[in-house]
């Protein structure tokens, strides 16, 4: 029983930190824009996402990125920017989670590499598909500008990936208990 009250506890909080690093950084004006398509933005909301994934496992990241779709959507309103964001991060982890369970050997270059390249794969035939749709954007355009939005989902996934890396590090040496 306290390891799902612990799991349950530790999403919980890590879904507060998504909420608190969206708000914060949007608030504060912090979030850094892409200097070729400035709609886009570099933040630190995928970094707790990633950190449930290691620490608490796959089910608490799903619950985490559902929390940053949401708390995007009640911040902004805006459905289609929202739900990309919640499915580029959570889809950095399914790369991630998948190359771990593939490739055990390698326990930290290759799920980092694979993480951002699934990112990246996803996010292409998703704006594909969603621009086009719900926005006045041209299929044209998005094709025009699929390969800057990649080089920004392999900045912004390495920010994600590593920042989540870096902080389960951290919490690893302070609480052993999360050591898998």
């Amino acid at each position: 029983m306290a390891n799902k009250t612990v799991t349950l506890t530790g999403t919980a909080i890590l879904a507060a930190l998504v909420v608190i690093f969206d708000y914060s950084m949007k608030y504060s004006g912090l979030k850094i824009i892409f200097p070729w398509l400035p709609f886009l933005k570099f933040d630190f909301t995928g970094v707790p996402i990633l950190l449930s994934f290691y620490i608490l496992g796959f089910y608490s990241s799903i619950f985490t990125s559902a929390v940053a779709l949401f708390a995007i959507l009640a911040r902004s309103g805006d459905l289609v920017g929202a739900s990309m964001k919640a499915l580029a991060e959570f889809s950095t982890v399914v790369g991630v989670a998948f190359a771990i369970k593939s490739i055990p050997k390698f326990k930290r270059g290759v799920p980092i590499i694979f993480g951002v390249l699934f990112r990246c794969a996803v996010m292409f035939f998703a704006n594909l598909l969603i621009l086009p749709l719900f926005t006045s954007t041209l299929f044209v355009a998005v094709l025009l500008q699929s390969p800057l939005i990649a080089v920004f989902n392999i900045i912004q996934g390495f920010i994600s990936v590593l920042g989540g890396m870096i902080l389960k590090e951290a919490v690893i040496k302070k609480i052993p208990a999360f050591r898998k």
